[in-house]
């Protein structure tokens, strides 16, 4: 496996970049929270994102995408996690398109992938019930009555709930709590009767919410995939998640990381610049070191994705393990290296820290992920 971008994956990454750059640089972040922006993301933004073919990018061309692949949106993930681009960008063309591409039918590839595609209606997963990451955890019910099945329950932590159309939802129609049989994925329009969505602030100030299903009826074919077999999918649907956030954590490590050689450079302390500090180069020296060992990992899982690698989930858990911990080293020596000014809302260094808390434990974080490498690996 090369682990380097291909010539298309490289233009998908400059392009990327440079959008980033000039539309939304951590100012706009800053903007849309201190604004109090209802959805966390602007409308307008995202409309540039479409142009530019990113929510597709998952989709095959038949619908309206490009299939470019997961290293294709995972590079365009790590430059937008550099300037904290908020977006539905993960969860609309990233969850919501692998899922229904990958488990959908024919009939709601042709109903939902053109309109992910078009930027037309964006998604959310809704999967955990508990304070930590745990799918198999869940005891949201689907009982089917009639031709018509009615899911009641509760979801926690749903990424982007707030503001989708269209929900993704894990339901138990069989077994107990912990069993990985017995899940089925559901698709649920969030404007639907008997669907509550309460908005959560979280500290990186992006888009969350909690959802209430109370005897939400629907029909039989708003079944994602077979009855019972969403145990599976819900962890090919995670692990392609996971290593296309892995790839945005990677890109806010970089960036806090640049933004503290920077400081480095120009800050004196006794008349003399901080960088010139042996400890303090040390530091930088191992917040390096990490950030390369992540890039190796998270190219690798998704090169290894796009190649149906049996190997995938230790992979994904392996990204999703490492990128968590570079991140939340790198974020905490860049405020600390920035002392006081570190601490302050006029310096953007903070927001990397509150991102690094927040994205860490979506999807599982480094025990989590440990623990399931130790398991697939039957250590």
């Amino acid at each position: 496996m090369k682990l380097v971008l291909n010539e298309e994956q490289q233009m998908l990454c400059d392009s990327a970049k440079d959008f980033a750059a000039n539309r939304t640089p951590v100012n706009h972040f800053r903007s849309l929270r201190d604004n109090n922006d209802p959805l966390n993301w602007d409308k307008d933004v995202w409309k540039e994102m479409v142009d530019l073919g990113w929510s597709g990018i998952l989709i095959p061309q038949e619908f309206g995408g490009s299939d470019f692949g997961l290293a294709g949106i995972s590079v365009i993930m790590q430059e937008v996690g550099k300037t904290l681009t908020p977006s539905p960008l993960f969860a609309t063309a990233v969850m919501g398109a692998s899922a229904i591409n990958t488990f959908g039918t024919q009939e709601q590839k042709a109903e939902y992938l053109p309109k992910i595609a078009a930027g037309n209606i964006t998604t959310a997963i809704a999967i955990d019930e508990e304070s930590h990451h745990a799918p198999f955890n869940s005891m949201a019910q689907a009982e089917l009555v009639g031709d018509e099945w009615v899911l009641n329950g509760k979801k926690k932590f749903v990424v982007d709930g707030a503001s989708a159309d269209i929900l993704i939802i894990l339901a138990r129609t069989s077994g107990i709590k912990g069993d990985k049989a017995g899940l089925t994925l559901f698709i649920v329009d969030a404007s639907h009767t008997g669907v509550e969505i309460i908005k959560t602030d979280m500290a990186d100030c992006r888009n969350y919410a909690n959802i209430v299903l109370d005897n939400v009826t629907i029909s039989k074919d708003a079944l994602l995939g077979d009855q019972e077999s969403g145990g599976e999918a819900i962890d090919k649907i995670l692990d392609e998640g996971r290593i296309a956030l892995s790839a945005e954590m990677l890109g806010n490590s970089e960036a806090a990381f640049e933004m503290t050689l920077n400081y480095l450079k120009e800050r004196k302390q006794f008349g003399v610049l901080i960088g010139t500090f042996q400890a303090l180069q040390h530091r930088a020296a191992e917040m390096f070191c990490e950030i390369e060992l992540t890039k190796s990992a998270v190219m690798a899982a998704m090169q290894g994705a796009d190649e149906n690698n049996n190997d995938l989930q230790r992979m994904a858990s392996l990204a999703k393990s490492i990128a968590g911990e570079t991140l939340y080293l790198v974020s905490n020596e860049s405020v600390q290296m920035h002392g006081g000014i570190g601490v302050t809302d006029e310096y953007d260094i903070g927001f990397y820290m509150k991102r690094a808390r927040v994205a860490e434990v979506i999807f599982g974080g480094a025990n989590f992920h440990q623990e399931r490498y130790a398991n697939l690996s039957n250590f």
